[in-house]
C-alpha cells in the first residue's frame, strides 16, 4: 500500500528575539556568531529556555523522580490528533468534560488530544496569560482512558497564575506527569486542521536529561 502526504499544517510559532515566554523564563536571543563576510559561513548563537515557543513538557518538569525528555518513547510524540473545540471557554475558562462530548470514541490510547481554545490569537499580548485551561477532573478522565499526550494553543495547560489569580498549583501538569505523559504548549493554527484523523507530530529537539524542548509541531493529512 502506498501512502501519500496530502497536506502539512504547521502548528508552531516562530522563535525569535520577540517570542513571548512564560513570565520569568529566559528570553530567546539570536546573535551572529560567524558571518560569510568575516568567516566564510553564517552561524547563529542561540540562547533560550528549554520551553521556548511551541514546546513539549516532559514529566520531569514537575516531578524530580519522573522521566526526563530523552527517557520517553518517541511514540509519545506522534499520534492521531483529536481536536477538541474549547473556544467557548474564554479568558481563564475551565475546559470541563462537557467539551469532549462527541469525540469520546476517539479518546483512546495513542491519541493526541489537542485543545483548540483559539487563544493563540492573543499571542504576543498580555491577554495571552489569561488563557483557558484544562479542568483537573476532565484530565483525570482522559488519563483513565489511556490518553498520554496533550496539546493546547495557549501558554499553559493549567491556569497561569498572577497577583489576582493564584491558580491551583498546576494539577493537570502533575496528573499527566504521574503517568509519564507529555504536554505540548504554545501550539498555533489548530483551526487549519479541517480533515479527519490528522497525524500529529510533536517531536522535540533531542535535549539530554531535559524538562522539555522546542518542537516543530505539524499535522499531516495522509492519503492511503
Amino acid at each position: 500500500m502506498t501512502m501519500k502526504i496530502h497536506r502539512v499544517v504547521d502548528l508552531s510559532v516562530v522563535i525569535n528575539s520577540a517570542t513571548q515566554v512564560y513570565p520569568g523564563d529566559p528570553e530567546p536571543r539570536f546573535d551572529p556568531h560567524s558571518t560569510i563576510q568575516r568567516d566564510g559561513f553564517n552561524l547563529l548563537k542561540v540562547t533560550m529556555g528549554s520551553q521556548t515557543g511551541t514546546h513539549v513538557d516532559a514529566p520531569y518538569h514537575f516531578d524530580e523522580s519522573a522521566a526526563k525528555l530523552d527517557e520517553l518513547p518517541l511514540d509519545r510524540f506522534i499520534g492521531t490528533g483529536v481536536v477538541v473545540d474549547a473556544r467557548a471557554a474564554g479568558a481563564r475558562g475551565r475546559i470541563t468534560w462537557d467539551y469532549f462530548e462527541g469525540v469520546e470514541k476517539s479518546l483512546v490510547p495513542g491519541a493526541i488530544v489537542l485543545l483548540h481554545t483559539g487563544w493563540s490569537a492573543h499571542y504576543g499580548s498580555s491577554e495571552y496569560f489569561d488563557n483557558p485551561y484544562l479542568d483537573a477532573d476532565a484530565c483525570a478522565r482522559l488519563v483513565a482512558l489511556g490518553v498520554r499526550t496533550f496539546g493546547i494553543d495557549a501558554i499553559n495547560i493549567d491556569e497561569t497564575p498572577d497577583d489576582d489569580h493564584p491558580g491551583e498549583g498546576f494539577p493537570v501538569h502533575h496528573l499527566i506527569a504521574d503517568v509519564s505523559g507529555v504536554i505540548g504548549e504554545n501550539l498555533s493554527n489548530l483551526e487549519s486542521i479541517d480533515f479527519v484523523d490528522p497525524l500529529i507530530s510533536l517531536l522535540p529537539i533531542a535535549f539530554e536529561a531535559a524538562d522539555g524542548a522546542p518542537v516543530r509541531a505539524v499535522a499531516l493529512q495522509i492519503e492511503a
